[in-house]
């Protein structure tokens, strides 16, 4: 089963998006996150919308 989130340092690591642009990206609600305690989560669905792909059932 695929993760449902990821962080933000794996999202930038995968994508070669900065640390800078995806908190704008987070800030601008192009991409959804779940705040658990000081963790940053963002889902793999707006991952997917964002960089153009189907999400995975």
């Amino acid at each position: 089963m695929p993760p449902k989130t990821i962080t933000v340092a794996k999202f930038c690591q995968l994508s070669g998006i900065g640390k800078t642009l995806t908190y704008d990206l987070i800030k601008d609600g192009r991409l959804r996150v779940l705040k658990i305690n000081r963790r940053t989560l963002i889902t793999m669905e707006s991952v997917d919308a964002l960089l153009g792909q189907p999400s995975n059932p």
